[in-house]
Protein backbone atom coordinates (compact mmCIF):
# COMPACT_ATOMS: atom_id res chain seq x y z
CA UNK A 1 0.00 0.00 0.00
CA UNK A 2 1.20 3.78 -0.94
CA UNK A 3 0.77 6.34 1.57
CA UNK A 4 -0.42 9.68 0.21
CA UNK A 5 0.32 12.98 1.20
CA UNK A 6 -2.47 13.37 3.12
CA UNK A 7 -1.99 10.41 5.03
CA UNK A 8 0.96 11.59 6.26
CA UNK A 9 0.00 14.43 7.16
CA UNK A 10 -3.04 12.79 8.85
CA UNK A 11 -0.32 10.52 10.82
CA UNK A 12 1.40 14.03 12.09
CA UNK A 13 -1.96 15.69 13.03
CA UNK A 14 -2.69 12.87 15.10
CA UNK A 15 0.85 12.52 17.30
CA UNK A 16 0.74 12.54 20.58
CA UNK A 17 3.15 15.44 21.86
CA UNK A 18 5.32 15.02 24.64
CA UNK A 19 3.94 15.89 28.10
CA UNK A 20 7.07 18.19 29.42
CA UNK A 21 8.15 18.17 32.88
CA UNK A 22 10.33 19.97 35.49
CA UNK A 23 11.53 17.51 38.55
CA UNK A 24 11.24 19.05 41.93
CA UNK A 25 13.90 17.65 44.31
CA UNK A 26 16.38 15.29 42.16
CA UNK A 27 16.25 12.84 44.54
CA UNK A 28 16.13 8.80 44.36
CA UNK A 29 12.06 8.82 43.47
CA UNK A 30 11.92 11.53 40.65
CA UNK A 31 15.68 10.01 39.48
CA UNK A 32 13.32 6.46 39.06
CA UNK A 33 10.34 8.71 37.76
CA UNK A 34 12.55 10.14 34.85
CA UNK A 35 13.22 6.73 33.73
CA UNK A 36 10.22 7.04 32.25
CA UNK A 37 11.72 9.10 30.15
CA UNK A 38 14.52 7.41 28.95
CA UNK A 39 12.56 4.76 27.35
CA UNK A 40 9.60 6.84 26.24
CA UNK A 41 11.02 10.57 25.02
CA UNK A 42 7.90 10.52 22.26
CA UNK A 43 5.65 10.75 25.61
CA UNK A 44 7.61 12.42 28.32
CA UNK A 45 10.37 15.39 28.40
CA UNK A 46 12.67 16.50 31.00
CA UNK A 47 12.68 20.35 30.77
CA UNK A 48 13.65 21.62 34.05
CA UNK A 49 15.05 20.83 37.38
CA UNK A 50 14.68 22.39 41.08
CA UNK A 51 17.11 21.55 43.64
CA UNK A 52 19.54 23.54 46.38
CA UNK A 53 22.10 21.27 45.78
CA UNK A 54 24.12 22.17 42.78
CA UNK A 55 25.61 18.55 42.14
CA UNK A 56 22.13 16.89 41.95
CA UNK A 57 20.59 19.61 39.86
CA UNK A 58 23.74 19.66 37.71
CA UNK A 59 23.36 15.62 37.58
CA UNK A 60 19.73 15.72 36.10
CA UNK A 61 20.29 18.93 33.59
CA UNK A 62 23.71 17.00 31.96
CA UNK A 63 21.23 13.96 31.82
CA UNK A 64 18.36 15.64 30.10
CA UNK A 65 20.25 18.73 28.53
CA UNK A 66 18.37 21.10 30.48
CA UNK A 67 19.38 25.06 29.40
CA UNK A 68 20.72 26.89 32.69
CA UNK A 69 17.93 28.98 32.31
CA UNK A 70 15.79 26.45 33.81
CA UNK A 71 17.60 25.04 36.34
CA UNK A 72 16.49 26.38 39.95
CA UNK A 73 17.83 26.52 43.58
CA UNK A 74 14.52 27.18 44.81
CA UNK A 75 10.90 26.95 44.52
CA UNK A 76 10.03 30.69 44.47
CA UNK A 77 12.56 31.56 41.66
CA UNK A 78 10.96 28.67 39.72
CA UNK A 79 7.12 29.40 40.51
CA UNK A 80 8.16 32.83 39.73
CA UNK A 81 9.33 31.90 36.53
CA UNK A 82 6.60 32.13 33.50
CA UNK A 83 5.79 28.97 32.41
CA UNK A 84 7.42 27.20 30.29
CA UNK A 85 6.46 23.12 30.89
CA UNK A 86 3.28 21.02 31.62
CA UNK A 87 3.51 19.31 34.53
CA UNK A 88 6.10 18.65 37.69
CA UNK A 89 7.13 15.90 39.49
CA UNK A 90 7.79 16.47 43.08
CA UNK A 91 9.93 14.15 44.78
CA UNK A 92 10.59 16.40 48.13
CA UNK A 93 11.03 15.06 51.84
CA UNK A 94 7.47 14.26 52.80
CA UNK A 95 7.91 17.57 55.51
CA UNK A 96 7.91 19.77 52.68
CA UNK A 97 5.43 18.35 49.95
CA UNK A 98 2.38 20.37 50.30
CA UNK A 99 4.77 23.72 51.11
CA UNK A 100 5.95 23.27 47.72
CA UNK A 101 3.35 21.82 45.92
CA UNK A 102 0.83 24.98 46.81
CA UNK A 103 3.37 27.15 44.85
CA UNK A 104 3.60 25.15 42.04
CA UNK A 105 -0.29 24.86 41.26
CA UNK A 106 -0.69 28.50 41.76
CA UNK A 107 1.76 29.00 39.06
CA UNK A 108 0.16 26.77 36.90
CA UNK A 109 1.30 23.18 36.86
CA UNK A 110 -0.55 19.58 37.29
CA UNK A 111 1.76 17.73 39.90
CA UNK A 112 2.42 14.20 40.25
CA UNK A 113 3.37 14.19 44.40
CA UNK A 114 5.30 11.74 45.59
CA UNK A 115 3.84 10.42 49.26
CA UNK A 116 2.60 10.60 51.72
CA UNK A 117 0.25 14.07 50.20
CA UNK A 118 1.45 15.59 53.45
CA UNK A 119 1.94 15.28 57.30
CA UNK A 120 -1.33 16.25 58.95
CA UNK A 121 -4.43 16.25 57.86
CA UNK A 122 -4.72 20.02 57.89
CA UNK A 123 -1.58 20.41 55.26
CA UNK A 124 -3.94 17.45 53.12
CA UNK A 125 -7.03 19.89 53.32
CA UNK A 126 -4.92 22.87 52.31
CA UNK A 127 -3.67 21.02 49.18
CA UNK A 128 -6.57 19.89 48.52
CA UNK A 129 -8.95 23.20 48.62
CA UNK A 130 -6.02 24.69 46.35
CA UNK A 131 -5.64 22.11 43.24
CA UNK A 132 -9.51 22.56 43.02
CA UNK A 133 -9.69 26.71 43.66
CA UNK A 134 -6.84 26.46 40.50
CA UNK A 135 -8.39 23.05 38.90
CA UNK A 136 -5.29 21.21 38.83
CA UNK A 137 -4.48 18.29 38.33
CA UNK A 138 -2.78 16.53 41.24
CA UNK A 139 -1.97 12.60 41.21
CA UNK A 140 -0.54 10.97 44.53
CA UNK A 141 2.52 8.15 43.59
CA UNK A 142 0.79 5.35 45.45
CA UNK A 143 2.61 3.32 42.81
CA UNK A 144 1.22 -0.11 44.41
CA UNK A 145 -1.93 0.71 42.61
CA UNK A 146 0.03 0.00 39.19
CA UNK A 147 1.65 -3.12 40.47
CA UNK A 148 0.28 -5.87 38.27
CA UNK A 149 -0.26 -7.65 41.00
CA UNK A 150 -2.55 -5.08 42.78
CA UNK A 151 -4.09 -4.35 39.67
CA UNK A 152 -5.21 -7.80 38.94
CA UNK A 153 -6.59 -8.22 42.20
CA UNK A 154 -8.32 -5.05 42.01
CA UNK A 155 -10.50 -6.14 38.67
CA UNK A 156 -11.42 -9.35 40.12
CA UNK A 157 -12.88 -7.50 43.36
CA UNK A 158 -14.66 -4.95 40.57
CA UNK A 159 -15.78 -7.59 38.73
CA UNK A 160 -17.32 -9.60 41.65
CA UNK A 161 -15.26 -12.20 41.95
CA UNK A 162 -15.44 -12.97 45.41
CA UNK A 163 -18.61 -11.20 46.30
CA UNK A 164 -18.62 -8.54 49.22
CA UNK A 165 -15.47 -7.77 51.03
CA UNK A 166 -16.20 -8.93 54.43
CA UNK A 167 -12.58 -8.82 55.82
CA UNK A 168 -8.62 -7.46 54.30
CA UNK A 169 -5.60 -8.38 55.97
CA UNK A 170 -2.36 -6.70 54.82
CA UNK A 171 1.33 -6.99 56.08
CA UNK A 172 4.56 -5.14 55.12
CA UNK A 173 7.64 -6.93 56.29
CA UNK A 174 10.49 -4.55 56.44
CA UNK A 175 13.98 -5.90 55.30
CA UNK A 176 16.40 -5.44 57.80
CA UNK A 177 18.80 -4.21 55.33
CA UNK A 178 15.45 -1.48 54.48
CA UNK A 179 15.04 -0.64 58.23
CA UNK A 180 18.25 0.26 59.10
CA UNK A 181 18.89 2.47 56.68
CA UNK A 182 15.81 4.45 56.33
CA UNK A 183 13.94 4.19 59.97
CA UNK A 184 17.14 3.78 62.28
CA UNK A 185 20.30 5.46 60.70
CA UNK A 186 18.30 7.48 57.95
CA UNK A 187 16.36 10.38 57.00
CA UNK A 188 12.86 8.82 57.82
CA UNK A 189 14.03 7.53 61.82
CA UNK A 190 13.01 10.35 63.05
CA UNK A 191 9.37 12.20 63.43
CA UNK A 192 10.48 15.28 65.15
CA UNK A 193 12.79 15.62 62.02
CA UNK A 194 11.27 14.64 58.75
CA UNK A 195 7.47 15.08 60.26
CA UNK A 196 6.42 11.36 59.05
CA UNK A 197 5.89 8.17 61.62
CA UNK A 198 7.45 5.18 59.78
CA UNK A 199 3.27 4.23 59.32
CA UNK A 200 2.88 7.40 57.10
CA UNK A 201 6.53 7.56 55.23
CA UNK A 202 6.63 3.50 54.57
CA UNK A 203 2.68 2.41 54.77
CA UNK A 204 0.50 4.90 53.45
CA UNK A 205 1.11 2.59 50.53
CA UNK A 206 -0.84 0.02 52.08
CA UNK A 207 -3.75 1.93 53.60
CA UNK A 208 -4.40 3.51 50.35
CA UNK A 209 -4.76 -0.39 48.89
CA UNK A 210 -7.07 -1.14 50.95
CA UNK A 211 -9.18 2.39 50.96
CA UNK A 212 -8.95 1.62 47.08
CA UNK A 213 -9.87 -1.75 47.04
CA UNK A 214 -13.19 -1.04 49.25
CA UNK A 215 -14.15 1.27 46.05
CA UNK A 216 -15.06 4.71 47.95
CA UNK A 217 -16.97 3.40 50.67
CA UNK A 218 -15.15 5.86 54.02
CA UNK A 219 -13.75 4.05 57.13
CA UNK A 220 -15.39 5.00 60.28
CA UNK A 221 -13.20 3.98 63.37
CA UNK A 222 -9.23 3.24 63.70
CA UNK A 223 -7.09 1.19 66.57
CA UNK A 224 -3.90 0.98 66.45
CA UNK A 225 -1.10 -0.33 68.69
CA UNK A 226 3.11 -0.53 68.34
CA UNK A 227 6.06 1.18 69.51
CA UNK A 228 10.10 1.13 68.97
CA UNK A 229 10.96 -2.61 70.86
CA UNK A 230 14.23 -3.56 69.25
CA UNK A 231 16.50 -1.05 67.96
CA UNK A 232 17.24 0.61 71.21
CA UNK A 233 20.68 0.53 73.36
CA UNK A 234 19.20 -1.40 75.93
CA UNK A 235 19.04 -4.03 72.94
CA UNK A 236 22.23 -4.06 71.91
CA UNK A 237 24.10 -7.31 71.69
CA UNK A 238 27.09 -7.38 73.72
CA UNK A 239 30.26 -6.28 72.07
CA UNK A 240 28.54 -3.83 69.61
CA UNK A 241 29.78 -0.34 69.36
CA UNK A 242 28.99 2.68 69.24
CA UNK A 243 30.27 2.65 64.73
CA UNK A 244 30.16 -0.35 63.11
CA UNK A 245 34.20 -0.09 61.75
CA UNK A 246 35.08 1.75 64.68
CA UNK A 247 34.84 0.19 68.40
CA UNK A 248 32.36 -3.21 67.50
CA UNK A 249 33.77 -6.48 68.49
CA UNK A 250 30.65 -8.35 66.53
CA UNK A 251 31.09 -6.22 63.16
CA UNK A 252 31.49 -9.24 61.63
CA UNK A 253 28.56 -11.72 62.25
CA UNK A 254 26.19 -8.62 62.27
CA UNK A 255 23.45 -8.34 59.35
CA UNK A 256 23.43 -4.53 60.62
CA UNK A 257 27.10 -4.23 59.59
CA UNK A 258 27.44 -0.72 57.70
CA UNK A 259 30.59 -2.37 55.80
CA UNK A 260 28.58 -5.22 54.72
CA UNK A 261 25.26 -3.61 53.62
CA UNK A 262 26.96 -0.62 52.18
CA UNK A 263 29.99 -1.94 50.53
CA UNK A 264 30.59 -5.58 50.27
CA UNK A 265 26.85 -5.97 48.68
CA UNK A 266 26.63 -2.35 47.37
CA UNK A 267 23.03 -1.47 48.82
CA UNK A 268 21.38 1.94 49.39
CA UNK A 269 24.13 3.83 47.89
CA UNK A 270 21.75 7.17 47.25
CA UNK A 271 21.61 7.30 50.57
CA UNK A 272 24.95 5.76 52.16
CA UNK A 273 27.08 8.10 50.11
CA UNK A 274 25.22 11.24 50.25
CA UNK A 275 27.17 12.62 52.42
CA UNK A 276 30.22 12.51 50.40
CA UNK A 277 28.69 12.99 47.19
CA UNK A 278 31.02 15.90 46.68
CA UNK A 279 33.70 13.47 46.24
CA UNK A 280 32.58 12.25 42.61
CA UNK A 281 29.84 9.99 41.16
CA UNK A 282 31.64 6.83 42.87
CA UNK A 283 33.71 7.27 45.56
CA UNK A 284 36.76 5.00 46.58
CA UNK A 285 36.22 1.94 48.49
CA UNK A 286 38.54 4.20 51.41
CA UNK A 287 36.61 7.00 50.90
CA UNK A 288 33.54 5.35 51.52
CA UNK A 289 35.55 3.46 54.89
CA UNK A 290 36.90 6.79 56.00
CA UNK A 291 32.96 8.19 55.85
CA UNK A 292 31.53 5.00 58.14
CA UNK A 293 34.34 5.57 60.47
CA UNK A 294 33.86 9.43 60.83
CA UNK A 295 30.93 11.76 60.69
CA UNK A 296 28.51 8.92 57.84
CA UNK A 297 25.19 8.75 59.83
CA UNK A 298 25.04 5.59 58.04
CA UNK A 299 28.11 4.35 59.58
CA UNK A 300 26.25 4.35 63.15
CA UNK A 301 25.13 1.34 65.24
CA UNK A 302 22.01 0.33 64.98
CA UNK A 303 21.36 0.14 68.62
CA UNK A 304 23.08 3.55 68.93
CA UNK A 305 21.51 5.94 66.69
CA UNK A 306 18.89 8.50 67.38
CA UNK A 307 15.87 6.45 65.84
CA UNK A 308 12.63 7.18 67.57
CA UNK A 309 10.04 5.66 65.23
CA UNK A 310 8.05 2.80 65.42
CA UNK A 311 10.05 -0.94 64.22
CA UNK A 312 6.35 -2.50 64.74
CA UNK A 313 2.48 -1.35 64.55
CA UNK A 314 -0.83 -3.01 64.19
CA UNK A 315 -3.56 -0.92 62.69
CA UNK A 316 -7.18 -2.05 62.45
CA UNK A 317 -10.02 -0.80 60.68
CA UNK A 318 -14.01 -0.82 60.50
CA UNK A 319 -15.55 0.76 57.36
CA UNK A 320 -19.08 2.28 57.32
CA UNK A 321 -20.43 -0.54 55.56
CA UNK A 322 -19.39 -3.33 58.40
CA UNK A 323 -16.28 -4.36 56.82
CA UNK A 324 -13.35 -4.70 58.67
CA UNK A 325 -9.38 -4.81 57.66
CA UNK A 326 -5.88 -4.82 59.35
CA UNK A 327 -2.38 -4.06 58.16
CA UNK A 328 0.74 -5.40 60.26
CA UNK A 329 4.15 -3.20 60.02
CA UNK A 330 7.24 -5.24 60.94
CA UNK A 331 10.55 -3.86 60.82
CA UNK A 332 13.68 -5.70 60.39
CA UNK A 333 12.43 -9.15 58.99
CA UNK A 334 14.94 -11.61 56.77
CA UNK A 335 12.54 -11.46 53.75
CA UNK A 336 11.02 -7.92 52.37
CA UNK A 337 7.70 -8.97 51.38
CA UNK A 338 4.21 -7.16 51.27
CA UNK A 339 1.12 -9.90 51.57
CA UNK A 340 -2.64 -9.54 51.32
CA UNK A 341 -5.10 -11.67 51.96
CA UNK A 342 -9.24 -10.14 51.26
CA UNK A 343 -12.47 -12.82 52.52
CA UNK A 344 -15.52 -12.09 50.59
CA UNK A 345 -18.86 -13.92 50.57
CA UNK A 346 -18.46 -15.67 47.23
CA UNK A 347 -14.24 -16.40 48.06
CA UNK A 348 -11.03 -15.15 48.92
CA UNK A 349 -7.69 -13.52 47.21
CA UNK A 350 -4.69 -14.75 48.95
CA UNK A 351 -1.20 -13.69 47.65
CA UNK A 352 2.80 -12.18 48.54
CA UNK A 353 3.50 -9.89 45.86
CA UNK A 354 6.84 -10.56 45.54
CA UNK A 355 6.18 -13.88 44.73
CA UNK A 356 4.64 -12.45 41.26
CA UNK A 357 1.20 -14.64 42.17
CA UNK A 358 -2.18 -14.57 43.95
CA UNK A 359 -4.59 -17.61 44.55
CA UNK A 360 -8.57 -17.03 44.23
CA UNK A 361 -10.23 -19.49 46.27
CA UNK A 362 -13.89 -21.09 45.96
CA UNK A 363 -16.16 -22.95 48.61
CA UNK A 364 -16.61 -26.69 46.96
CA UNK A 365 -18.79 -28.78 49.04
CA UNK A 366 -18.24 -31.79 46.38
CA UNK A 367 -17.60 -34.71 48.48
CA UNK A 368 -13.79 -35.11 48.79
CA UNK A 369 -13.58 -31.42 48.36
CA UNK A 370 -13.23 -28.05 50.73
CA UNK A 371 -12.11 -25.39 48.35
CA UNK A 372 -11.03 -24.78 44.61
CA UNK A 373 -8.06 -22.99 43.77
CA UNK A 374 -7.15 -20.59 40.35
CA UNK A 375 -3.70 -19.56 40.52
CA UNK A 376 -3.03 -16.13 38.98
CA UNK A 377 0.31 -15.31 37.26
CA UNK A 378 1.62 -12.18 37.08
CA UNK A 379 5.11 -12.71 36.00
CA UNK A 380 6.19 -9.40 37.60
CA UNK A 381 7.73 -9.90 41.29
CA UNK A 382 11.06 -7.88 42.69
CA UNK A 383 10.34 -4.73 39.47
CA UNK A 384 10.26 -1.68 41.58
CA UNK A 385 7.41 -1.31 43.67
CA UNK A 386 5.97 -4.87 41.82
CA UNK A 387 6.72 -3.04 38.20
CA UNK A 388 4.40 0.07 39.87
CA UNK A 389 7.05 3.07 39.52
CA UNK A 390 6.95 3.41 35.52
CA UNK A 391 3.31 2.17 34.98
CA UNK A 392 2.44 5.12 37.51
CA UNK A 393 4.25 7.99 35.11
CA UNK A 394 3.03 6.36 32.28
CA UNK A 395 -0.92 6.95 33.63
CA UNK A 396 0.11 10.46 34.45
CA UNK A 397 0.74 11.19 31.54
CA UNK A 398 -2.12 9.33 29.85
CA UNK A 399 -3.85 11.67 31.87
CA UNK A 400 -2.98 15.10 30.97
CA UNK A 401 -2.51 14.06 27.54
CA UNK A 402 -6.84 14.20 28.11
CA UNK A 403 -6.98 9.84 28.07
CA UNK A 404 -9.19 8.56 30.52
CA UNK A 405 -8.03 7.80 33.64
CA UNK A 406 -7.10 3.90 34.54
CA UNK A 407 -8.36 1.91 37.79
CA UNK A 408 -5.37 2.51 39.41
CA UNK A 409 -5.42 6.87 39.05
CA UNK A 410 -4.25 8.21 42.05
CA UNK A 411 -6.11 11.06 41.97
CA UNK A 412 -5.65 13.30 44.80
CA UNK A 413 -9.67 13.13 46.20
CA UNK A 414 -8.94 8.97 45.88
CA UNK A 415 -5.88 8.74 48.21
CA UNK A 416 -6.96 11.15 50.91
CA UNK A 417 -9.08 8.48 53.05
CA UNK A 418 -5.53 6.17 53.37
CA UNK A 419 -4.35 9.11 55.07
CA UNK A 420 -6.84 9.34 57.12
CA UNK A 421 -6.01 6.48 58.89
CA UNK A 422 -2.85 6.23 58.92
CA UNK A 423 -3.29 10.00 61.80
CA UNK A 424 -6.09 7.93 63.28
CA UNK A 425 -3.65 5.27 63.53
CA UNK A 426 -0.77 7.48 65.32
CA UNK A 427 -3.27 9.09 67.10
CA UNK A 428 -4.58 5.87 68.58
CA UNK A 429 -1.70 4.22 69.25
CA UNK A 430 -0.46 7.32 71.33
CA UNK A 431 -3.32 7.82 73.02
CA UNK A 432 -5.02 4.63 73.74
CA UNK A 433 -7.89 5.06 72.46
CA UNK A 434 -10.14 4.29 69.38
CA UNK A 435 -10.65 6.94 67.05
CA UNK A 436 -14.02 7.77 65.46
CA UNK A 437 -13.52 9.17 61.94
CA UNK A 438 -16.84 10.57 62.25
CA UNK A 439 -16.18 12.90 64.82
Amino acid sequence: MIETAEMNAEKINNQTVPVTVVLVGAGNRTNIYSMYADEHPENLQIVGVVDPDKIRRNKVANKFNVPDEYCFDSIETFANTPKFADAVINGTMDEIHVQTTIPILKAGYDVLLEKPIGTSEKEIMELSNVASYYNRKVMICHVLRYAPFYKEIKRRVLDYDIGEIINIQTAENVSYDHMAVSFVRGKWNSKEKCKSSMLLAKCCHDLDIITWLMSGIKPNRVSSFGGLMHFRPEKAPEGAGKRCLVDCKIENECPYSAQKNYIEQGKWGWYAWRSIQHLGSEPTVEQKIESLKTDNPYGRCVWHSDNDVVDHQSVAIEFENGTTATHNLMGGSAKPCRNIHIIGTKGEIQGCMEDGYFVVRYPDARKGFTFREERVELNVSHDMHGGGDLRLVEDFVNVLQGNEPSISTTSLEDSINGHLIVFAADRANEENRVINLNE
